[in-house]
């Protein structure tokens, strides 16, 4: 191979790294939560699980050099999400679409989250009657579902409830998490 076709073939695959780094930055703005290596593998057209993640991991790491308002993190079970970093969010928060949920619906979802599995019966007796109207949105929104267990329903979160907060698929790990934040919006006394 001659040194112009050397060149040349170091060029090809230069710009065909940078077009799998583009395509993985246009997946992970698009999805606004985060996603795992397989779905960002089938962006880039490859199974390799190592190549994925050398190419996210590359991606986290430009996005710390440039000093931005936004990061690319690695959050459990190797899912990769670009999000606003957190000293930002006070002073943009305002500008933010219509939250997903209303206060009442969140507080529903964070009792059945922190719960789960829970009989709906406690639920409603927790949360009040008005709460059968912040089930069906729950459930309309892919965040809850609902199982019939005899007389009564179980309800538990999705996955696409731990995707979208960035939380654990793993249940015990998820109840952790979910802990450690209420404790720091909680003070203790």
């Amino acid at each position: 191979m001659t040194d112009n076709e050397q060149e040349s073939s170091e060029l090809f695959e230069q710009k065909k790294t940078r077009r799998m780094l583009s395509l993985i930055e246009a997946a992970l703005y698009v999805a606004g939560r985060p996603l795992d290596l397989k779905t960002l593998g089938s962006m880039i057209n490859t199974r390799s699980k190592r190549k994925i993640r050398t190419l996210a991991t590359t991606l986290m790491k430009e996005y710390e050099k440039r000093d931005t308002a936004l990061e690319i993190i690695k959050v459990e079970d190797e899912r990769f999400v670009l999000q606003l970093k957190s000293e930002y969010t006070p002073k943009v928060r305002r500008l933010a679409i219509k939250p997903l949920l209303s206060v009442g619906p969140l507080k529903t979802l964070s009792y059945i989250a922190y719960r789960q599995p829970v009989p709906q019966a406690q639920v409603i007796d927790v949360r009040g009657h008005h709460s059968y109207n912040h089930l069906k949105q729950l459930e309309g929104l892919g965040l809850i579902e609902r199982e019939r267990a005899g007389r009564t329903k179980i309800i538990r979160t999705t996955e696409f409830f731990a995707d979208y907060f960035g939380l654990s698929h793993d249940l015990r790990g998820l109840k952790k998490q979910l802990k450690n934040i209420f404790e720091e919006l909680i003070p203790s006394e």
